[in-house]
């Protein structure tokens, strides 16, 4: 099987890029190992501290965080990173043409009862007029990202990433340390039977999204004419994995209870990225109005409805929204 850095330097002419990957990948198998450990590392419940979002932080949380930083700042070619659990951005190397944007660990709710997390991350090209710690650099379409992923954490330890020539997989082999390809050239199905998203909120939702899910429920018999099966695990990493691997459609759409917000998930650290590995891998991403990677984004810290997954779905549910 092919080792993750042999393949990014068969298939990224930017040697600086594959050392931004790789270093990614050598600080999540740190990060599996905390998780690997548990409570045994006292690594579980809450950290007794709020981040920028206003949520209540894991202990993990925070160790992720900080493992990302550590190693990503060590890096001559990054300019500044932005994570998901911090205010500003901050500034690395005054020389470097990297931009580095990640959510440390998505689905961190998850972490006390053993269920999948992940971390999430984008690379952005750096402006050589504008300083690691400027939060303008990093206001980029989605559609200037060089490389995007995620580490999946469950039964295995799974990055899945592009560089903007396909979806590929890797399985993290603890016995020898190496990520090994396990899927190349990922492919969403066009069509899907499953759908994902928290019902629990859907007397928040606009009346479009109600009847979409209201037409879903009724099966076979109802306009859509097919019987669909829900899905939620409350970590948008492994909700995207899933469709990944067999297809999908994953929404947290728009609600009223915080109007001046379109949504509960960051354009940049979460929205942008996932759009990305799925229009790469023939799928769609919306805000359920417009594509998700042409929003120009407004601050670091912006947050973005999301219908994403096999298109067909996703044309399905825009049309809903008119």
């Amino acid at each position: 099987m092919l080792r993750l850095r042999s393949f990014l330097q068969q298939h990224c002419n930017d040697q600086d890029l594959v050392d931004v990957i790789d270093q990614l990948a050598v600080t999540c198998k740190d990060i599996a190992h905390q998780l690997t450990l548990g409570d045994l590392a006292g690594i579980l419940g809450s950290a007794e501290q709020e981040n920028v979002q206003g949520e209540c932080q894991k202990k993990l949380d925070v160790i992720a965080n900080d493992l990302l930083k550590q190693s990503l700042s060590q890096l001559p070619v990054v300019k500044g990173i932005a994570s998901e659990e911090e205010p500003l951005p901050v500034a690395c190397n005054q020389e470097g043409k990297y931009l580095v944007l990640f959510d440390p660990l998505d689905g961190s709710s998850n972490i006390d009862i053993n269920v999948s997390v992940g971390t999430i991350f984008s690379i952005l090209p750096a402006a050589a007029d504008k300083s690691g710690d400027d939060e303008s650099a990093y206001l980029q379409s989605g559609r200037n990202q060089l490389a995007a992923g995620y580490v999946l954490y469950g039964p295995s330890t799974i990055m899945v990433l592009t560089t903007g020539n396909g979806v590929y997989s890797f399985t993290l082999d603890t016995r020898q340390g190496e990520y090994l390809m396990t899927r190349d050239n990922i492919q969403v199905p066009a069509d899907t039977k499953e759908f994902a998203i928290n019902m629990s909120n859907q007397r928040f939702w606009l009346e479009n999204m109600k009847n979409y899910v209201a037409d879903l429920l009724s099966g076979e018999t109802g306009p859509l004419g097919k019987r669909y099966n829900m899905r939620w695990v409350a970590a948008m990493v492994a909700e995207i994995h899933r469709i990944l691997t067999r297809g999908g459609i994953f929404m947290y759409p728009w609600d009223n209870r915080e109007p001046a917000k379109p949504g509960k998930l960051r354009l940049m650290y979460e929205a942008n990225p996932m759009s990305m590995l799925m229009v790469q891998a023939g799928g769609k991403c919306s805000t359920a109005h417009e594509a998700i990677m042409d929003i120009q984004p407004e601050g670091i810290h912006q947050r973005v409805s999301v219908v994403m997954g096999s298109a067909n779905e996703v044309d399905i549910v825009e049309k809903y929204h008119g």
